[in-house]
Formats: C-alpha cells, sequence, structure tokens
C-alpha cells in the first residue's frame, strides 16, 4: 500500500453548544458501509453456534462440572449483546473526541496492565484477567485498539518528527517496550505479537524512515526469535511443532497441534455435521477458543474455513478502503487508526488460523468475533464501531455536510 505524506488534518467541526454525539442519528438509519457492519455480525452469529457446539460436553469433566451444558453459550451471548450496546454507542462519538483522548485511553490501558499483575486472577500459571464481579476483564485485549488509536494520534502529533529517530521514533519504542514488559510479566506473548504488529504498520504507514523501519523489524525478529529460544518450554514446543507426529510430541507439547489436524482431517470437505463433532469431545484442549477453527473444519469442512478465512479478507480490505477514503479529505488519524485496526484483525487472524491448520507454532491466540470470550467480543465491537463512525464521517463529507 502506497505511504501517505500526511497534512495536517482540515475537517470542520460544528460549534453551536450542541456535542456532536448527540446529534447522531441511530446506525441503522444511517448510510455505512454495510459489508464492515455484516460481516463481523455473521462471524458472531457463527461464533454463538460453534462455541455452543464446541463447548456442550464441557460440563461432563470435573473442571467444569458445575456448570449447565448452556454455561457457555449464554455467557457468550451476554457478551455479544454488551459488545453491541457498547459499539451503539461508540458510533455515536466524534472520531475528533477519539484523537483527543487516545493518550489517555492508552495510558489508562497500560495502568490496567499493571493493575492486573498486582489482582489479576491467576489461571495456568498466568495474570491476565481482572475480575470484575459479573465478568472478567482482559487488559491486554483493550491494548489492542488502544495501541492503535495512540499510534495513529503519535504520528499526527509527530508528523514533523516521526522520519526522526531521536524525536519520532524512539519515543514511541519506549512506550511499546513498556507495554511488553508488561505483557511478557502476564505472560501473554501472542498478544504481544499482535500489539507490537499494529504500532509498527501505522508508524511505517505514517511516514517512519524505509532504513529506520527496516532496522526496528530486524532487532525485533532477533528479539523474539531469542526469547523463544531462551525460554525452555517456548523452545520445547516450537521443536515440537517440527516434528508433531513423533509419540513423545503428539502426546505432549504437540498434542494440541495434532488433535487439530485431526478435526480438519475428518471434516474433509464439506464436514461431518454442525455438533458431529468428535475432537471436541475432550481431545482437542481450548476447543471453544483457541482452537475452534479447527471444530469449524470438522463440522464444516474446508468450505467452512474458506468461508471464515473469506469473511476475514473482505473485513480487512474493506476497513483499508475506508481508510484510504479519510486520508483523501486529509483525515490522517482516521485512516492511520482504521488501518491499525484493519492490521490487528489480519494479523490476529492469520496466526490463530495458522496455528489452528499447523502452518505457525501453537500460541494463545483467540479468532476475532468468533472465539469465546467477553473481553475480545467487546473490543471487536468497539474496533468497528469506529470503522463504521469513520465511514459514515467520510460519507457526510462527500455530500459537503461537516462532521
Amino acid at each position: 500500500m502506497k505511504r501517505f505524506k500526511f497534512r495536517t488534518a482540515g475537517v470542520q467541526t460544528q460549534h453551536d453548544g450542541v456535542p456532536n454525539f448527540l446529534r447522531a442519528p441511530s446506525l441503522a438509519r444511517q448510510e455505512v458501509d454495510w459489508v464492515v457492519l455484516w460481516v463481523p455480525v455473521l462471524l458472531m452469529f457463527l461464533g454463538l453456534v460453534m462455541v455452543y457446539s464446541a463447548s456442550i460436553a464441557l460440563p461432563d469433566s470435573n473442571r467444569y462440572k458445575n456448570y449447565s451444558h448452556y454455561a457457555f453459550l449464554i455467557r457468550h451471548a451476554a457478551g455479544i449483546f454488551v459488545g453491541l450496546i457498547v459499539g451503539v454507542f461508540a458510533f455515536r462519538v466524534p472520531t475528533k473526541t477519539w484523537e483527543k483522548l487516545a493518550p489517555l485511553f492508552f495510558v489508562g490501558t497500560l495502568f490496567l496492565l499493571m493493575i492486573v499483575l498486582v489482582v489479576g486472577r491467576d489461571v495456568g500459571g498466568g495474570r491476565r484477567w481482572l475480575p470484575l464481579g459479573i465478568m472478567n476483564l482482559q487488559p491486554s485485549e483493550l491494548m489492542k485498539i488502544a495501541s492503535a488509536l495512540y499510534a495513529a494520534s503519535y504520528c499526527v502529533r509527530k508528523q514533523g518528527d516521526i522520519r526522526d529517530i531521536g524525536k519520532g521514533v524512539v519515543p514511541m519504542i519506549v512506550v511499546i517496550g513498556i507495554v511488553g514488559v508488561l505483557l511478557m510479566a502476564e505472560p501473554d506473548l501472542g498478544a504481544l505479537m499482535v500489539i507490537v504488529s499494529i504500532v509498527m504498520g501505522v508508524i511505517f504507514i505514517g511516514g517512519v524512515n524505509y532504513k529506520v523501519f527496516a532496522a526496528i523489524v530486524a532487532i525485533l525478529s532477533a528479539g523474539f526469535a531469542a526469547m523463544v529460544v531462551l525460554t525452555p518450554w517456548r523452545a520445547a514446543r516450537l521443536f515440537a511443532y517440527l516434528d508433531p507426529w513423533t509419540k513423545d510430541n503428539a502426546e505432549g507439547k504437540a498434542y494440541q497441534l495434532t488433535q487439530s489436524l485431526i478435526a480438519f482431517g475428518r471434516g474433509e470437505l464439506f464436514g461431518v455435521g454442525l455438533g458431529d463433532s468428535v475432537q471436541k469431545m475432550f481431545y482437542l484442549p481450548e476447543a471453544h477458543t483457541d482452537f475452534i477453527l479447527a471444530v469449524i473444519g470438522e463440522e464444516f469442512g474446508l468450505v467452512g474455513v474458506w468461508a471464515v478465512i473469506l469473511a476475514f479478507t473482505v473485513l480487512v480490505r474493506r476497513s483499508f478502503s475506508i481508510a484510504r477514503e479519510a486520508m483523501a479529505f486529509d483525515r490522517v488519524f482516521q485512516s492511520l487508526a482504521v488501518q491499525g485496526i484493519a492490521i490487528w484483525f489480519g494479523v490476529q487472524g492469520f496466526i490463530n488460523m495458522g496455528v489452528n491448520m499447523g502452518v505457525l507454532p501453537t500460541k494463545g491466540l483467540t479468532l476475532p468475533f468468533i472465539s469465546y470470550g467477553g473481553s475480545g467480543i467487546l473490543v471487536n465491537c468497539l474496533a468497528i464501531a469506529f470503522i463504521l463512525r469513520v465511514d459514515y464521517e467520510n460519507r457526510r463529507l462527500m455530500r459537503g455536510e461537516t462532521v
């Protein structure tokens, strides 16, 4: 994609004493990009069905023996409902307000990453969730959208210095370095990889020097490689991924991978039918979260997997188109933020699918809009609402109206 040399946004705002977000009509009555609206809705509906299918047997295990067979379905449905409500309200907020609040939002999320290390729930040796009574909040999910908004805001504020290493690049690297330290303390390498991809993508599109960008990528790649090699359990998982079908690996570090591949194999082209997956019956761990695509592949076959891949491709492609339209109106923050979100969905979706299919080493990342998880769904809806708001404002500007 073409790298933009952006200019200061020149969009007017109404000044008659009435906040713009109170003016915004309901989403249903507005001309918006229906593809960006309906693709996530359909993916969430598919996710609701598949979460129920993949989790229905879990209460028969000792770990979830106190749960009903509808527990995960009800919780996931509640998460989608809350996410949609939050999305509707977020859509009514002008993007100029998002731009002003982006640094504060980022700092607040950074604070939550610190708090979770102290009072967060300890699950499987990691502290990633803040207990809030009726739900658990995962700050690393919130940091994904916060990073996209902050990086876009940073590029706008530093537009005169973005090509300067000391003034433009180093401060951002330091900030993301702090985020990285906090995420690795949880630990959550998967979220860190996504967030780094978001920030690097935004500053690259925002105009950072090619050579500087290449150097940063090389350093980050070396850092991730060293992190894997120097951490025994990560190294063991990598070697198991390279040869998963040996007896020791298939029953050990590569167990999830081999069971996932078996699920895809059983599904063949058209699948075994909704609800008829065998691998979800205590063979495939995390079938309703990280490995839900494998259950889709088993029950709906390769055709179902292709449909999911196509949906993500269309969503990401359309998001980039909306970003280009925003840039045509010199709406730099809006354009960069939307592209950051598109990178987020694309990278996280690719990693999750790659892990499920054995293309990438096993890494704990959910599939956006589909996997079980209230925090993920909430933040996904928030991100889509922002993209729709940018598109809504673009359309108003095309008609000669103000935003």
